[in-house]
């Protein structure tokens, strides 16, 4: 079990400093007949992650037969992450007493939480929630910043200087997702909108 629970501290995914790690194994295949070992290693198999449910390879290094099993497991998380602390209705803006810290298990799903409430205040919700569900991106609705046909600020970064001008946003501003302005003169800039009728192009 200490063998697992290096593993998973070594190849968890985004763990934090102060998580609390549990590892619940799983069974072997009863139909397997494993001749005696006398070294057993454990690993994790390529592409796989000591997060959620998953797998663990186990290697006889030291045997009359070498041979080489997977054994599942659920790598559990533990860490404190914000949770609405009531029910919360899809469509539904959050608010700050909407939320609380609680600790949960983190690793019950793969995208990553929130750990900061100011983060999700004003932001939709995209689905219905239970009470005491960790917040992860999947549940907001995509910040849209401004719409097509706007004008924007669209601002040029390098290092060491800024620069900004106005522009026509061709098309809606989601967060996240790059998006086409078009600049007094009529060039055609992509950058990443940032902030309300705020675009970035960096250099």
């Amino acid at each position: 079990m200490q063998q697992l629970m290096e593993l998973a501290r070594g190849g968890a995914a985004a763990l934090p400093a102060d998580a609390r790690i549990e590892i619940e194994p799983g069974q072997l295949d009863p139909r397997l007949k494993l001749t005696p070992c006398r070294r057993i290693e454990p690993y994790l198999p390529t592409g796989s992650t000591a997060w959620g449910r998953t797998r663990v390879g186990l290697r006889c290094t030291d045997g009359p037969v070498n041979w080489n099993v997977f054994l599942p497991v659920t790598v559990r998380v533990w860490s404190p992450a914000v949770v609405n602390a009531g029910p919360l209705q899809a469509g539904a803006e959050i608010r700050a007493e909407d939320l609380q810290i609680r600790e949960v298990d983190i690793a019950s799903a793969a995208a990553p939480v929130f750990r900061d409430p100011q983060l999700l205040v004003g932001r939709l919700l995209a689905a219905t929630l239970p009470p005491g569900t960790p917040l992860r991106p999947q549940h907001l609705r995509v910040r849209q910043w401004f719409a097509a046909g706007e004008t924007v600020t669209l601002v040029y970064v390098g290092e060491g200087f800024s620069a900004s001008t106005e522009a026509q946003a061709l098309s809606n501003g989601l967060d996240g997702q790059a998006v086409r302005v078009r600049t007094p003169s009529g060039k055609i800039v992509t950058g990443r909108p940032v902030g309300e009728r705020r675009v970035e192009v960096r250099s």
